[in-house]
This record gives structure tokens, C-alpha cells and sequence, in this order.
């Protein structure tokens, strides 16, 4: 436990924004996983709502700064690629 009182403000923020991160980043994956089981049902009208709302999450996150612009990027840019294979 830290002694010294700004470790101690410290770890209070640290907790509070992992909080917050961890809804934004668990929202992304339970999306991300939703448009996969939809690809992988072959309902192109059902997958292609489900990849939009991962996007759309994946984006929030990487707006927040949870996940890496790049890594938002690369995991949009796979479910595309799923998506359009189906069709």
C-alpha cells in the first residue's frame, strides 16, 4: 500500500479509469463477437448489422483511447473481410 499521499491519489485515479476503460473495451468485444456468430451463421442481413455495431464500438474505444487507433483499425478491417466473404 502506498505511503505517500500523491501514490495514494494516483492509485485512486488508476482504479476509477480502468473502471471506465474496461466498459468501452467489454462493450467492443461482446459487439466484435456478436458480428462474428452472425458471420458465421451465414445471415449476411444479421452480420452485416452486428459488423456495423462492432465498428461503431470499436470506434468509441479507440476514440477513448482504451484500445490503439491501429488496433481499432486492424480488427474493423478483419471483420470486413469476414463479412465480405460471405457474400
Amino acid at each position: 500500500m502506498a505511503n505517500i499521499k500523491s501514490a495514494i491519489k494516483r492509485n485512486k485515479q488508476n482504479e476509477k479509469k480502468r473502471i471506465r476503460n474496461r466498459v468501452y473495451r467489454g462493450t467492443a468485444r461482446t459487439f466484435v463477437a456478436k458480428a462474428r456468430t452472425a458471420i458465421n451463421a451465414k445471415d449476411a442481413e444479421a452480420a452485416k448489422a452486428a459488423t456495423l455495431e462492432a465498428i461503431s464500438a470499436l470506434d468509441k474505444a479507440a476514440q477513448k483511447g482504451v484500445i490503439h487507433k491501429n488496433n481499432a483499425a486492424r480488427r474493423k478491417s478483419r471483420l470486413m473481410k469476414e463479412l465480405a466473404s460471405l457474400q
